[in-house]
Formats: C-alpha cells, sequence, structure tokens
C-alpha cells in the first residue's frame, strides 16, 4: 500500500511511532486495522428507536399473512 500524506502528518506519525517503540507500518496497521474494525462493529449493530423496537417484535409476533409474491417466491425454492 502506498500513501501519500502531508508532511506534517508524517512526523505526526513518526512521532507516534517513536513513542511506542514501533515501526511505521506495525504503527499504521495497527490502529487502521483497530478503527475498520470499530467502523465494521457499529455498522453491524442497527439500533432502533423504542417504537421501531416495538413494531419488530409485533411483527415476529403476529406475521402478517404471506402475500402472492411471497408464495410464489416460497414455490421458486428448490425442494429440500
Amino acid at each position: 500500500m502506498s500513501l501519500r500524506i502531508r508532511a506534517e502528518d508524517k512526523a505526526l506519525l513518526l512521532r507516534a511511532v517513536a513513542l511506542t517503540h514501533t515501526d511505521l507500518t506495525d504503527f499504521v496497521i495497527r490502529h487502521t486495522l483497530s478503527a475498520a474494525k470499530a467502523v465494521i462493529e457499529e455498522a453491524d449493530h442497527l439500533q432502533l428507536s423504542e417504537r421501531d423496537s416495538m413494531r419488530v417484535l409485533d411483527l415476529l409476533e403476529n406475521p402478517p399473512a404471506p402475500n402472492a409474491r411471497l408464495r410464489a417466491a416460497a414455490e421458486a425454492l428448490p425442494p429440500r
């Protein structure tokens, strides 16, 4: 991977690298992977309002009757 960054940004990274007694590659990989995991974790967890949560629970407990498109999709599935 190749990055183009401003000189002052590189200086900041190099200072952090010196303070953590590592090299630039390890520092960047460790912290970018951590940030990537946090972004994915946040995206994977959907937060609903109380109203929406109650709607989901209600639909799970009282699902609507299947419509024609759902029945057609189920019939199109390969047999088990």
